[in-house]
């Protein structure tokens, strides 16, 4: 009898230790899974898409353009392998950007009919879809920024002109005399425009040089480690704009959209069409909706929708997988993209 009983707390223990070594292991494989999920990280950015031609570039501005996408991305990059939030990685790779007179936003920005600049930009951030934008500002240096601060610091998403700058006034931000958003580049640009205005009072948005007026916007979006998902999109607007025009890049869910459910879009192109198709948003609607991936969904509303309205452009997108997706009409796009392994991509032309 004694030796049935010990027998049988024997196969007991046994069995209890079992179930230990299979509930450790349990938990190890928890761990390992999460470690690799936080370790799923991305960022995309794009310098404006249109006709964007190797026959029409030099060598030295190639680099350059090259350089300072390496220079922006890995920025972002180095903010996220760090733990960093995507908006942190957004905001920090688009100012780098800005800061460029290679740009169509902050320091290289395009000049209205009036010869003034008139900047334009938007946040989204995936996690909360809380938003802030600004648009037709003269005297900020980094227009993402004040929209990132319309987004946490104000009630409101969209601040325009004047008031807008009040708002940044009283946030701290410094208002930059309009001579530092001059460059001869954007300037003569703009008297080649006005020039085929006089030839012709009819000149068409058609015309190749009219039509690449509007692009050169720039953009980015991200995912980090925390799984939160972030888009973010700056402009100088259309060369030759008259009467406060604003394009898609500060309307949010056409020319930038975040959403962890789906992906992140910042979008660049004729904004008229892109507003008209509220593109950004589209993507992301597809996705959910139809149950497609990015990539599907950033072709069918840029390669059929968009250009079904008569406009062009791209767009530059990552998912809550991290999975991208860089799609254009044009000719060419600057582009960039880097995974969590560090792997750096870049290109101009299709």
């Amino acid at each position: 009898m004694k030796q049935i009983l010990t027998l049988l707390i024997g196969f007991f223990v046994l069995l209890s230790c079992k179930n230990d070594n299979i509930s450790i292991s349990e938990t190890s494989i928890s761990s390992k899974t999460v470690s690799k999920k936080e370790q799923n990280f991305g960022i995309v950015i794009h310098g404006g898409a249109g006709t964007i031609l190797k026959k029409n570039m030099t060598d030295s501005l190639e680099n350059a353009y090259k350089e300072k996408l390496k220079e922006a991305i890995t920025t972002g990059h180095t903010i996220l392998k760090n733990g960093g939030t995507s908006i942190e990685a957004i905001t920090a790779t688009i100012n780098i950007m800005e800061d460029s007179p290679l740009f169509n936003s902050g320091k290289g920005s395009v000049f209205t009919h009036e010869e003034t600049n008139e900047l334009d930009a938007s946040i989204m951030d995936g996690a909360t879809l809380n938003a802030g934008a600004v648009a037709g500002v003269t005297h900020i240096k980094n227009p993402i920024n004040l929209a990132l601060e319309v987004m946490n610091n104000s009630p409101h998403v969209l601040l325009a002109g004047a008031g807008a700058e009040e708002f940044a006034r009283q946030q701290g931000f410094e208002m930059m005399d309009p001579s530092y958003f001059y460059t001869e580049k954007r300037f003569q640009s703009l008297q080649k425009v006005k020039e085929k205005e006089k030839q012709n009072k009819s000149v068409s948005f058609e015309d190749p040089f009219i039509k690449d007026s509007k692009f050169g916007t720039v953009g980015c979006v991200a995912l980090d480690q925390h799984g939160n998902l972030a888009a973010g999109t700056s402009t100088g607007g259309m060369t030759n704009k008259r009467w406060n025009r604003i394009g898609d890049s500060p309307i949010i869910g056409a020319g930038t959209y975040a959403n962890n459910a789906t992906c992140a879009v910042s979008s660049t192109g004729w904004g008229e069409y892109f507003i008209r198709a509220m593109v950004a948003h589209d993507i992301s609607a597809m996705m959910e909706y139809k149950g497609i991936t990015l990539q599907e969904a950033a072709k069918e509303v840029i390669q059929n929708k968009v250009p079904a309205l008569g406009g062009d452009g791209g767009i530059v997108a990552i998912d809550k997988n991290g999975n991208i997706a860089m799609e254009f009409n044009t000719a060419g796009m600057y582009r960039a993209h880097m995974n969590a392994e560090g792997e750096l991509t870049i290109k101009i032309y299709k």
